[in-house]
């Protein structure tokens, strides 16, 4: 069985910095892409930041030169640094990852909020 949890969401005043973190657990063979999405209320999940197995990275154009994503791939965990967070940051944020386990599919964390106070 495997998990993704979350950990480093909060509130936090415009300016700010946070560090997001998401562990995936269990009997994983392999690690592909991984990344984070975020979804704010009414509006669709958008993705904020991925990052290949080799460290190839691609970012919204509204987090570009803000947020910083990374991996460790011995920890199959994905980091997301977030600093000069705006008000519009405001947003749940899902990492997600590609694993194999006995097949390769995508898994999702349950989710962190985030709250950006201007």
């Amino acid at each position: 069985q495997v998990q993704l949890v979350e950990s480093g969401g909060g509130l936090v005043q415009a300016g700010g910095s946070l560090r997001l973190s998401c562990a995936a657990s269990g009997r994983i063979f392999s690690n592909n892409d991984m990344g984070w999405y975020r979804q704010a209320p009414g509006e669709q999940r958008e993705l904020v930041a991925q990052v290949s197995s080799s460290g190839s990275t691609n970012y919204a154009d509204s987090v570009k030169g803000r947020f910083t994503i990374s991996r460790d791939n011995a920890k199959n965990t994905v980091y997301l640094q977030m600093n000069s967070l705006k008000p519009e940051d405001t947003a749940v944020y899902y990492c997600y990852a590609n694993l194999r386990t006995r097949n390769w599919s995508t898994y999702w964390g349950q989710g962190t909020q985030v709250t950006v106070s201007s």
